[in-house]
């Protein structure tokens, strides 16, 4: 599990992407209010502190969104971010390869 969120505040907005390690299916974003998509996510790009994920369209309403463009401002510790690039990638790539997103560059 990995995940970013905009405060410690439950009324704040996050996204937490998953991958169940016992069934190798695909990854599951999660938001706020529980909205959930699996293999919804097309393409994530983690540049330095910038962190841009591409949803499949087709998942907006299940995850009670409206762009398919999320852009997140990452304001965590080095070792976070490190760990980050290490995680979601891992995350991404699991399961079905035709879920898998088509680019991940962290």
């Amino acid at each position: 599990m990995a995940g970013v969120a905009e405060s410690d505040d439950e009324d704040g907005f996050s996204l937490m992407f998953m991958c169940d390690v016992d069934e190798p299916d695909t990854h599951c974003l999660v938001t706020p209010d529980q909205g959930t998509a699996y293999g919804c996510v097309r393409e994530v790009q983690l540049d330095d502190d910038m962190l841009r994920v591409t949803l499949d369209p087709e998942s907006l309403d299940a995850i009670g969104l409206t762009d398919p463009v999320v852009e997140a401002l990452l304001r965590a510790p080095a070792e976070d971010l490190a760990r980050m690039r290490e995680v979601l990638p891992r995350i991404l790539q699991y399961g079905r390869p035709e879920a898998r997103p088509r680019l991940i560059r962290a």
